[in-house]
């Protein structure tokens, strides 16, 4: 139910103008705006008696055809009114759809370039509907013979959507050299943007430093990648050796095909990075790029790191390990509490597969003891929930009540999704104490399912109360089928209705 004054239309209805009661000028508004006018009560007091037919904005948004289609020929000289056009060349009706599409290609070639940034962004969000394509053509058509300068507004739209479309179509219409286009690529936040402009701007050719320079100082590993990549069309294969310690493995994997083109093998630059445990000044991720193109002998090589007085260091060592498959469940087991939040995490991802290797008592000391830091904490959650069973809610259930809230939020969760072991031995006095702690993460139905699964009967009632049967103090035996709260009705319906399922089943069948 709408409000008064609460929308953009109704705002309008109160003598309000156009700008000022949209609020904001992005695609979403309009689109908005066009499902509200028709929304606007007619007869409401904050109409104020008005006319929508007389409100040109409304007149174009009117749910009827015919006031829609008279309020077109209000457009022309009035541009704020474009974006209504422009949704009215989808319109449902046939005749304002073509009287839309008449007048959109002659308006647009009067429009400023700084009024086509927003109406791009309309336009290409109009096209995802069904009719939509038409306005996104149009203005293609316009941009496709316009001055290059009416796209520049365009190229810094803060749309994304937008900034992909001028993109395109100057890379097509080849208005950017190749320096702009490596610029663009080196710092634009959108990766269809920086990918199409990096590879436009190595098919142009140049391989200087204007276009190097940005890709191979940009942040983002696709600009970084190319500008790696096309050194080698550059003859200068001894400039990728840098990039063998990138921090993305994209860029390392195309540092050593630069490298193999020019002749020389990257697993002994790694291997010589790699080779004094004491030195300082190894980069961070020299030990995973010879663990990615390395042997499983490098693994001595490695092992040393894992003490090494840099954490991130000691981290990608233990990374490496795991991508050449040498996993020492006793030399790993220490880094779980190694005061590098990102060692310990590399420790635990390692140690998954082994996890029920692992002994259960250690992992929930650390878990639970007071000193332990939370990502400690958190590497022993991860290989206790990877063991399932009980050990999984007995780790889930200590985390209800842990001092951090980012790991109390991986609790509730992980209870939830906690499936009962099945053929496993445990103790089912333990396991219904550890149910009963979490009772309140659980309708009463889901949990009487759970503790039915889990082969323990439906918690005793208190004295007097009576169950379903109206008998007090009823408890089934394991394995039945649980019985359902005394007031609701809907659980035994959905048993009724499984029950006639079957059975329609088993004839079917029969």
């Amino acid at each position: 139910m709408l409000t008064r004054g609460n929308t953009a239309a109704e705002r309008l209805m109160q003598g309000m103008g156009l700008h000022e009661a949209l609020g904001a000028t992005d695609p979403d508004a309009w689109l908005e705006l066009d499902a509200e006018a028709r929304l606007v009560r007619p007869n409401a007091p904050e109409s104020q008696s008005r006319d929508r037919a007389l409100v040109p904005a409304l007149a174009l948004c009117h749910r009827d055809g015919r006031v829609r289609e008279a309020a077109l020929e209000q457009v022309a000289g009035r541009p704020e009114l474009l974006p209504l056009l422009v949704i009215r060349t989808a319109d449902w009706a046939g005749p304002v759809r073509s009287r839309a599409r008449e007048l959109l290609p002659v308006l647009l070639a009067g429009a400023e370039p700084e009024t086509l940034v927003p109406l791009t962004a309309l336009v290409l969000r109009l096209a995802r509907r069904e009719r939509g394509e038409f306005a996104r053509e149009a203005v293609a058509a316009l941009l496709q013979t316009a001055r290059p300068a009416a796209l520049e507004p365009l190229l810094a739209a803060p749309d994304r959507a937008t900034r992909r479309f001028a993109h395109g179509l100057a890379v097509e219409r080849g208005l950017l050299p190749a320096a702009r286009l490596a610029l663009t690529a080196e710092a634009d936040d959108d990766a269809v943007v920086r990918r199409l402009c990096a590879e436009a701007a190595l098919a142009l050719g140049p391989t200087g430093d204007d276009v190097l320079v940005p890709l191979l100082r940009s942040r983002h590993p696709d600009a970084r990648s190319a500008g790696v990549t096309v050194l080698r069309r550059a003859g200068r294969h001894g400039d990728a050796r840098p990039y063998l310690t990138d921090r993305s493995g994209l860029v390392r994997a195309c540092a050593r095909y630069v490298l193999r083109q020019g002749g020389a093998e990257p697993l002994p630059v790694y291997r010589a990075l790699c080779a004094d445990p004491s030195d300082r000044g190894i980069p961070a991720w020299a030990p995973l790029g010879l663990a990615e193109c390395g042997e499983p002998r490098d693994a001595r090589l490695l092992w040393p790191l894992t003490a090494h007085p840099v954490p991130s260091v000691r981290a990608r060592a233990v990374a490496g390990l795991r991508l050449l498959g040498r996993t020492d469940l006793e030399r790993l087991r220490p880094l779980l509490d190694d005061p590098a939040p990102a060692v310990a995490r590399e420790a635990a991802t390692a140690l998954l597969p082994w996890a029920d290797r692992l002994p259960e008592g250690w992992l929930l000391h650390r878990l639970t003891a007071r000193r332990s830091p939370a990502h400690t904490r958190l590497a022993a959650f991860r290989l206790l929930r990877a063991r399932g069973g009980v050990a999984e809610l007995r780790a889930a259930v200590a985390l209800l009540d842990d001092r951090d809230p980012s790991l109390r939020a991986l609790a509730a969760p992980a209870i939830q999704q906690w499936e009962p072991p099945v053929g496993g031995h445990h103790d089912p006095t333990e396991l219904d104490a550890l149910l009963n702690r979490c009772t309140h993460l659980f309708s009463e139905y889901v949990l009487l399912r759970l503790r039915w699964r889990a082969g323990l009967p439906e918690r005793p009632r208190t004295d007097g109360e009576k169950g379903a049967d109206g008998e007090a103090g009823t408890v089934p035996e394991p394995g039945a089928a649980p019985a359902h709260p005394a007031n609701s009705g809907a659980p035994r319906r959905r048993w009724r209705v499984r029950a006639i399922i079957r059975a329609w089943v088993r004839r079917t069948n029969a």
